[in-house]
């Protein structure tokens, strides 16, 4: 470490060195293969701390742990990762295979960047003459191609933004009126693809809830499954669609019994 850095690292504050030290504790690191090297980094970190923050440094990372993984087993795969992180780096075309809708087809691509959404990696890349997002794990061949030219005008930040503001303005919209059983607020508005507008307490057993779910089929599937722990009031088409849905289970259990 330079003496450079020694003098810029005692010019901290407290509270800068603190985040330093938590946002170290991420999956991302690990997914690009730079886990050794950051916990190696941490630790000339720590060591060159002035001595009256080293005492509170490992106290904070004692007690605030940040766990990057999910409770599923669903975890993504990208095992081309690496290769596109190098492809990146060093400014050279992607030849690869992409499976979108069932289908996989080659592409060869100027890849831009590497976004880490949640647990999900995206590559950003020039494809033809447009700029285009690609889901790593959807990646199921790929191998470095020719260097190419970094548009020099182009921000990962900016046309990140501006492509997930894209991409929410044309997300589907159905918005639905109901009351939900206390008991079950909590599970239904952690539901993915719920959003919840509005809601108020009825009485110590009844929540009234305005939510957009998107979709017809999306928002059936979820008030059919609360069964009597939900009353829907609007949209009516939508309390039609769940009363002949009611009626057929009905009818098709009555045949069994």
């Amino acid at each position: 470490m330079s003496e450079g850095y020694r003098t810029n690292l005692t010019g901290m504050k407290k509270e800068e060195i603190f985040s330093m030290i938590l946002t170290s504790s991420t999956r991302i690191a690990s997914d690009l293969g730079r886990k050794k090297d950051l916990d190696s980094a941490l630790m000339k970190f720590m060591a060159s701390l002035p001595t009256a923050y080293q005492k509170e440094a490992e106290m904070v990372r004692q007690r605030i742990y940040v766990d990057g993984a999910g409770w599923s087993c669903s975890e993504e795969e990208f095992p081309f990762l690496s290769l596109i992180q190098d492809a990146v780096w060093q400014e050279k075309k992607i030849v690869l295979r992409y499976k979108a809708d069932e289908e996989s087809k080659k592409r060869i691509v100027s890849p831009l960047g590497l976004v880490a959404k949640g647990k999900i990696w995206y590559l950003v890349a020039k494809y033809e003459k447009e700029f285009r997002t690609f889901r790593v794990s959807r990646i199921i061949e790929a191998k470095l191609g020719d260097s190419f030219e970094r548009p020099k005008r182009f921000d990962l930040e900016k046309y990140w933004k501006d492509s997930t503001l894209n991409f929410l303005s044309k997300i589907p919209s159905y918005p639905v009126h109901f009351k939900i059983r206390v008991s079950k607020f909590d599970f239904f508005k952690n539901i993915s693809y719920i959003k919840i507008l509005e809601y108020s307490k009825i009485n110590k057993d009844w929540i009234e809830v305005r939510a957009d779910l998107e979709t017809r089929e999306w928002a059936l599937y979820h008030i059919l499954g609360l069964g009597d722990s939900a009353v829907l009031w609007e949209p009516e088409e939508l309390r039609d669609v769940l009363l002949s849905s009611v009626v057929k289970i009905i009818d098709s259990y009555s045949k069994i019994l």
